[in-house]
């Protein structure tokens, strides 16, 4: 993928300093807005939205649309990665919401007999497998 990075800005680089304390970390907009708010760093609502929106452009992080009920979340990948993610699933709890990574080969090994038994291309980064997870079966 080649990036495209059109403007360099304080604000960018505050989230990109965040983001990475936040490695392998599913987040919201909300999240990194409530950090800032809380660090007293004034950014506003728009530019964090924007910004983010910029990063997955270039891909400096990945974004997660689970379901319409929940809230779009993102995942910093870095910025030497520019896109190259490795196939990821998720698991969403239905009692608490907890968004689970899930690297599994033999789920990629479902993906590879979807294509090529059923001529389907099963996108990982949206596929996402709901059920309760170990500390809601307590």
């Amino acid at each position: 993928m080649e990036t495209h990075i059109k403007y360099k800005t304080k604000q960018r680089d505050i989230l990109i300093q965040y983001l990475e304390t936040k490695k392998g970390v599913h987040i919201t907009a909300n999240d990194v807005c409530e950090f800032l708010k809380k660090d007293g760093i004034a950014i506003g609502q728009a530019t964090v939205y924007r910004q983010l929106e910029r990063l997955v452009d270039e891909g400096v992080i990945s974004k997660y649309i689970i379901d319409a009920n929940s809230p779009a979340c993102f995942e910093y990948i870095g910025l030497e990665s520019h896109g190259c993610a490795e196939t990821c699933f998720h698991c969403k709890c239905e009692k608490c919401g907890k968004l689970i990574h899930l690297h599994c080969e033999e789920l990629n090994e479902i993906g590879e007999h979807l294509f090529r038994e059923h001529k389907f291309k099963l996108n990982s980064m949206r596929t996402v497998f709901y059920g309760v997870c170990d500390e809601c079966q307590k």
